[in-house]
């Protein structure tokens, strides 16, 4: 009993000072620790908006692998020319208008070769390039050229008024499309031959026609077809050569 005295002291003293003072005077150690505890783990907490780890890093594409293109009307040869456009108009070809030729450019060549009493032979040779850059928010040159490549086959299939559509692959750059189709205007029926290829980040579109005037006969399809790929190579190889 004797040793219980000093504490019994204390609780009293304790009890009788104002409730604020008992607040701060006779807390117990362990809500000081608490506080203790609060302070330290709020302090080592990152705040939610710092960036402490490695900055993102934009998007990168591979580059595209040709940077320009050839001059239209010389990706085909004289030779070529004049023997898919018998009696043509102008050699040189008829350049097509471009506000940037280093992505878009073409030629065409025209020809009438009267025969006398056999009629006339009519043919018309075209061709065009287009070129697309690699870029972060579109993707690779080569995949901008192959969504394309694949959206200029539609178009061609699409022909207003074309009949007989057939379409089939070819070996002309990486990947190659032809599409034959006829169409009858003026009363005569021209025959036609397009070829669709990609080569690299290059779109190359080669088209050849022809009709029979004044009794001559429509040329044949398969013969069309057969020199509108050998131009088509043709082209595509001067896409090589102009990066060389």
């Amino acid at each position: 009993m004797h040793r219980s005295a000093p504490r019994l002291t204390r609780i009293f003293a304790c009890a009788a000072v104002p409730v604020m003072l008992v607040v701060a005077g006779c807390s117990s150690d362990s809500d000081s620790d608490s506080k203790k505890d609060s302070g330290s783990s709020s302090s080592s907490t990152a705040p939610s908006g710092s960036s402490g780890g490695a900055q993102q890093s934009a998007p990168t594409v591979a580059p595209a692998k040709f940077a320009k293109l050839p001059e239209p009307c010389k990706a085909l040869t004289a030779k070529t020319v004049e023997e898919l456009v018998p009696k043509v108009k102008n050699k040189a070809g008829t350049a097509g208008k471009s506000s940037d030729t280093s992505v878009r450019g073409g030629c065409s060549w025209n020809g009438l070769e009267d025969k006398g009493v056999k009629g006339s032979d009519y043919r018309w040779l075209d061709v065009s390039f287009l070129r697309y850059e690699s870029d972060p928010g579109l993707g690779s040159g080569e995949k901008r050229a192959t969504e394309a490549y694949a959206k200029e086959i539609a178009k061609t299939q699409a022909t207003e008024g074309a009949k007989k559509v057939k379409t089939g692959a070819q070996t002309v750059g990486d990947e190659a499309t032809a599409i034959t189709y006829e169409i009858r205007k003026t009363g005569v029926d021209f025959k036609y031959a397009s070829i669709v290829a990609r080569t690299g980040n290059v779109v190359v579109t080669l088209g050849y026609n022809g009709a029979g005037y004044a009794g001559a006969a429509a040329p044949d399809t398969a013969e069309l077809l057969k020199d509108a790929v050998k131009a088509a190579k043709e082209a595509a190889t001067a896409v090589t050569t102009a990066n060389k």
